[in-house]
């Protein structure tokens, strides 16, 4: 069994596995997630500051999970909506 620390909550906890997040935290995080990757589906350019705005998502949140490698960037391209 390890000791873990969450990385969200700082809650101290034992596991078989070493993670980073409790249980609690880390249904939160999935469900964060899933919210993210349903909302870029619909809208595949949005930033960071779009998703926040639409999800109520912290923006560092996001950019954690870029960093932690669950999201990552791409570069598309805009198009213009026929008037």
């Amino acid at each position: 069994m390890y000791t873990n620390v969450c990385k969200h909550c700082h809650q101290v906890f034992r596991s078989k596995i070493r993670t980073c997040c409790c249980k609690d935290c880390r249904d939160k995080d999935e469900d964060q997630l899933d919210d993210i990757v349903e909302y870029l589906h619909r809208f595949p350019n949005s930033n960071a500051l779009q998703i926040s705005e639409e999800l109520g998502i912290h923006p560092y949140v996001i950019l954690k999970y870029m960093e932690e490698g669950w999201l990552s960037k791409s570069h598309g391209t805009f198009s213009r909506i026929p008037d």
